[in-house]
């Protein structure tokens, strides 16, 4: 069964699906890959058009080879992306994978902005996303608890260890052994080379501070080693656009692939998820409402258990247009509590110093990958400023030729000066946890509706006290690293903190917890009031840690599928 096309293998409405799963990004793969290999016929319904990566990637044009030279047609952008290009991921290819904005439109409050990215194709935001990869452990499981600060979580590190052990061993992930207590080790491939300078950094950090602060090579869902179907990364660079070697992790390279090798995958693009219907006798949903993209047609779908992975803000979207009589204010919520405690990270704040020498070196290649600098901060000792932390991701370069875009110059002396390499630069910048808070919340907006005539969203967030306390030690910290290695010329990032939602890590709107007064999903991502519905995306999150958070949802929906699954066979769903 083909990744491309229109919809496809699609059967007559009057089929009950084994599972039904809602999105084919990182989670909706995950699950689809998990059930089908478990022998469940499953129906993935994404919201958005086909996607080959065969036809679609488009990773080695040059800029000079763009219409627009790689900057984009800045009025369309403007007209149609106002949001959407202010990912560091949009350029003029990678436009293709996010969502048009006026098609798909959301309010906030005019002094509390949010960037809601979204990317409706199959594969999601799995074909342009970050591809960091790191384990959370029990400093993020116990922070809740430790400080007294939203629920706490229903799991630890010793219950997900496993699934993170699954979940790597099939996605590759490129890293280094660090025997950090906080940032548990991976299953790892090999690791990608820091290059002299960060090496250098390296060193100098170690020899100040020992192993209290840690500069390693980042930890990737990139191949360096090949896998059936798969090859090693050749170094190109702009992930975001595609890789049609598949050598990054993504739904359609490779947890879609492997649903479908299993005969058991129906796959059905251009399918909208209006609301989830849900019989009163038995308390489960009975059928998923979708819209077709295209045509607008009304369709319904049925299953005995619903995985909803349309990413944190859509899945709380989903539910709360899904209120019906005893659950007036959205499906799932007797708590109160979808919609609520919207999370991101915190960033725009480090800091950039000189290096001297190495004029003999220069970079070769690409690499997709930075480096990281794990949390240091409330490690062994209590800032009198802030609870929670940060990391630092990063690299070291030579600038060149972009350096002179916009100085002035003709002929062959002006060519050579672009041949010209420049000094050594060290960066670092800061991606700080941000605390779980009520009032950062989604509501269904009263008037304002999508292309499709489903109800849209409000979206209200303002960072706390504590994320702007981290925002401002971020400069202090990275500071401190580049001091460290002997830079010169130190220059702290003074920019204003990031707009909530710029980092691309929402989460948290449909939160895990141990309570369902408090809480939305139990330790298993099951709706404590809809036992047959699952919710795997970031909106389960109780907590955001400072890391990138895309690996633990991953292994929360591999975990998800095994309970469901064993509940199934046990006809308790």
């Amino acid at each position: 069964m083909p990744l491309e096309g229109g919809p496809v293998n699609i059967q007559p409405r009057a089929v009950t699906y084994d599972a039904i799963v809602i999105g084919s990004g990182i989670t909706g793969g995950w699950a689809a890959k998990e059930l089908t290999e478990r022998g469940l016929r499953t129906l993935v319904l994404e919201a958005g058009r086909p996607v080959s990566p065969d036809r679609d990637s488009r990773e080695h044009v040059a800029p000079f080879e763009m219409r627009f030279r790689g900057l984009g047609d800045r009025r369309a952008v403007e007209a149609r992306q106002p949001v959407q290009r202010n990912s560091v991921s949009f350029d003029e290819i990678s436009q293709r994978y996010w969502i048009d904005d006026i098609e798909n439109p959301y309010s906030t409050p005019a002094d509390q902005p949010f960037d809601w990215f979204r990317a409706r194709q199959v594969g999601g935001k799995s074909i342009i996303w970050g591809r960091q990869v790191y384990r959370m452990s029990d400093l993020d499981f116990e922070a809740n608890l430790r400080d007294g600060v939203g629920v706490d979580w229903p799991i630890r590190y010793r219950d997900i260890a496993p699934w993170y052990d699954h979940v790597e061993r099939f996605m590759g992930v490129t890293g280094q052994r660090e025997n950090i207590p906080h940032l548990p080790d991976s299953v790892f491939d090999p690791p990608m080379a820091l290059n002299v300078v960060e090496q250098h950094v390296r060193d100098g950090i170690a020899a100040r501070f020992g192993r209290d602060r840690v500069l390693t090579i980042g930890r990737a869902a990139v191949l360096t080693a090949p896998r059936p179907g798969r090859a090693a990364c050749h170094y190109c660079g702009p992930c975001q656009r595609g890789c049609m070697t598949r050598s990054y992790f993504s739904s359609i390279n490779a947890t879609l692939p492997a649903a479908r090798a299993t005969g058991r995958l129906t796959l059905r693009p251009w399918s909208i998820v209006r609301s989830l219907e849900i019989d009163p006798s038995t308390r489960r949903i009975r059928s998923v409402h979708v819209i077709d993209g295209q045509t607008g047609q009304e369709h319904r779908f049925t299953a005995r258990v619903i995985f909803l992975c349309a990413s944190a803000i859509e899945s709380a979207r989903i539910l709360l247009n899904s209120a019906t009589t005893g659950a007036e204010n959205g499906l799932a919520n007797a708590s109160d509590q979808v919609g609520r405690n919207i999370m991101d990270h915190i960033k725009n704040a480090g800091a950039t110093g000189t290096i001297d020498g190495f004029l003999d070196k220069r970079v070769v290649g690409n690499r997709p990958n930075g480096i990281y600098v794990p949390r240091f901060r409330n490690i062994g000792s209590t800032h009198p400023d802030f609870i929670r932390g940060y990391g630092f991701q990063g690299g070291a370069q030579r600038s060149g030729w972009q350096q002179l875009t916009r100085a002035p110059g003709i002929g062959a002396a002006f060519k050579q000066q672009l041949r010209e390499l420049g000094a050594w630069t060290m960066t670092f910048n800061g991606y700080g946890e941000t605390l779980p808070m009520p009032h950062n919340r989604a509501t269904v907006h009263p008037t304002l509706t999508d292309k499709w005539g489903i109800p849209s969203l409000h979206i209200s967030t303002q960072w706390s006290p504590n994320e702007l306390a981290l925002h401002r030690d971020m400069k202090v910290g990275a500071a401190e690293l580049l001091e460290a290695a002997g830079a010169k010329n130190i220059q702290p990032t003074t920019r204003p903190p990031s707009t909530m939602g710029n980092a691309n890590h929402e989460m948290g709107t449909a939160r895990m917890g141990r309570d369902p007064k408090t809480s939305v999903l139990n330790e298993w991502n099951q709706a404590w009031d809809v036992p047959n519905l699952f919710v795997t995306d970031g909106a389960a999150m109780a907590s955001s840690g400072c890391q990138n958070p895309t690996l633990t949802y991953m292994a929360l929906t591999a975990r998800a599928v095994d309970y469901a699954v064993q509940a199934l066979k046990r006809r308790e769903l």
